[in-house]
């Protein structure tokens, strides 16, 4: 199964059952994050797991750990106009890359919520990013 069928049951799962899946992401918070591709222009769609941070929801660059950022990442660097899903509700987001000690507290946070986050940011040389998404 390659990672785009795998995603394709993810999201197909996630808008049936208005935002809840089983499997691996059975009881995380889990968002849909749609995207343009940088080189291609077409529309991306990625499950991802998110921590709430007051009005921003925040998503991890992890890459389970890889030592390049995920597709989807380069794409918001392109062109930050996104949309979200979270639930039932699908809405546009600014988007901010957090830096600093603010993304260190940030990631730690979600570690220590998630563990493998932990061991993803263990895994690589690279700074994994912390994004926050807020409703515009």
């Amino acid at each position: 199964m390659t990672t785009g069928d795998w995603n394709t049951g993810i999201i197909d799962e996630f808008r049936d059952n208005d935002g809840v899946v089983g499997g691996m992401f059975e009881g995380a918070p889990l968002l849909l994050l749609r995207t343009t591709g940088a080189k291609s222009g077409l529309e991306r769609t990625s499950p991802l797991m998110y921590m709430a941070d007051g009005d921003r929801y925040l998503i991890f660059a992890s890459k389970q750990g890889a030592h390049t950022h995920p597709d989807w990442y380069y794409n918001l660097l392109a062109s930050p106009a996104a949309t979200i899903e979270v639930g039932s509700e699908t809405f546009a987001v600014d988007v901010e890359v957090v830096e600093g000690a603010e993304r260190d507290e940030l990631y730690a946070t979600q570690a220590s919520k998630w563990p493998q986050f932990g061991e993803y940011q263990a895994g690589t040389d690279r700074v994994i990013p912390v994004i926050a998404l807020t409703r515009n």
